[in-house]
């Protein structure tokens, strides 16, 4: 059942991104994801914040499932939070500059590996 949930939270949440992301473009800047980014944030942050009494199978389809599909940013964006909460201030700082460092580096490579594939 809890598979369930997550496949059904995942579809609503891809679904979402999907729907977002036709929307008009605004210049180059990628207000869309970034804005996707923030509602994933704020929805994981909410479903953090009441999970102890909205049950184990709600917090799956909505953490696991929907923030999931809608956007992963959301967990990085509640972990971060979580560090700096439990006062390790640095491992939050290190945490923020590897995931953005490394993500960054992760999209060049695969676009690097892309543009060797076309060849």
């Amino acid at each position: 059942m809890n598979f369930l949930l997550v496949a059904l939270g995942g579809g609503l949440g891809c679904a979402g991104r999907y729907s977002l992301s036709l929307l008009p473009a605004v210049g180059s800047f990628p207000l869309w994801t970034l804005i996707t980014n923030l509602l994933g944030a704020v929805v994981i942050g909410f479903i953090a914040g009441i999970s102890g009494s909205l049950g184990e199978r709600w917090t799956l389809f909505w953490k696991t499932g929907f923030c999931g599909g809608f956007t992963t940013f959301s967990t990085f964006s509640l972990e971060a939070y979580q560090l700096f909460q439990g006062g390790k201030y640095v491992l939050a700082a290190v945490y923020l500059l590897l995931s953005v460092g490394l993500c960054l580096l992760g999209v060049w490579a695969g676009q690097l590996l892309a543009a060797q594939t076309a060849q």
